[in-house]
Formats: structure tokens, sequence, C-alpha cells
């Protein structure tokens, strides 16, 4: 149920077209909450169909036009509703928690390269947000209280790499005691 909840938040940023929508989503809102541009697309249509959202009207009626959209008041009172609203954390699925569990059953061969491959990874994220937070969040900008949320978004992301990373490492320096 989150996905048009993201896109009524994204809108109220920003009146954008799908197609800004996606790339968005690609660049900020799709590192926590991740949707194709088909789902992105049919949600729209959902929405707008709800009575959550209108496409703002062209300037001049052109054939095959992008269609920009807002938030109209029964969106904003949806979106509204469903921040007060209390939802319970969902269980974490990890595949590579579980190869672990299974490399425990059937040996640790490969387990390895994937622990490097996936610390790589998460370091690279980290970087990146990093980067985000150097660009997009000086101190300044971290009191109002939009950017103050959305830097909180953004250290949550921060803290969580941090914590793969290091649990990463420790994962395995404990494969090297073992071996």
């Amino acid at each position: 149920m989150s996905l048009p909840h993201a896109i009524l938040t994204a809108l109220l940023e920003k009146p954008s077209s799908g197609l800004e929508l996606t790339r968005r989503f690609d660049k900020s809102i799709g590192y926590f909450w991740s949707a194709t541009h088909q789902q992105i697309y049919r949600e729209l249509g959902r929405l707008e169909q709800a009575g959550h959202i209108r496409a703002l009207p062209a300037p001049v009626p052109v054939r095959g036009q992008r269609k920009e959209y807002e938030v109209l008041p029964a969106g904003r009172a949806e979106l509204s509703d469903w921040v007060a609203r209390p939802e319970d954390p969902k269980p974490m699925r990890s595949a590579l928690l579980l190869r672990m569990r299974a490399a425990a059953m059937v040996g640790a061969s490969g387990l390895r390269a994937e622990l490097e491959r996936h610390l790589a990874l998460h370091r690279e994220q980290l970087e990146e947000y990093l980067a985000i937070e150097d660009r997009d969040f000086p101190a300044e900008r971290r009191r109002a209280e939009p950017d103050r949320l959305r830097h909180l978004v953004l250290r949550g992301g921060i803290d969580l790499e941090w914590f793969w990373v290091e649990w990463l490492t420790g994962a395995l320096a404990e494969l090297d005691r073992g071996e």
C-alpha cells in the first residue's frame, strides 16, 4: 500500500510528469522504496481515478504531450491519514543471511566471495549516501522541517549501510578464524 503514498509524497514535493517521477524514484525515493516505471505509471492512473491527483492542464494542448500531475486535497488528506496510521515493522528478508544459514549445513565454499561482494556494494552505497548528504544537506539546511525530516531518512540509510559494512567485516574476520 505504500507506493501510492510514495508517489503522493513525491508529487507534493514537486508536481511532476510520470517520466520525472520515475527519474526521481531512481535518484532518491527508490533508495528506500523501489518501484518500476510500469508500477509508477499504473499507480498514477489509480490515484487519478481515486481523485487524489490530477493532470495539470497543458498550456497548449498537444497530442502525446507528457502529463504533469499535482496532488488534490483528497490526496493530501489520504497521505496525512497514512502518516498517522500505525504500522508494524515488516520482517526482514535477506538472501545473504539465508545463504549463510545454508552454508552452515552444506559448507561455506564460495561464501567468502559473496560476503566480499556484498561488503563492496555496501561500501559503495555508503559513499553515495555520504556524498548526497554533503551535497544536499549542509548544516544550515538541516534545520527547516522538510529538510530535517528528509535528512533523517538519509541518515537512516547511512546508518544501515554502516551496520552492513561493520557486520560484513566482522563476518569475514570470523570466517578467517574458522579456516
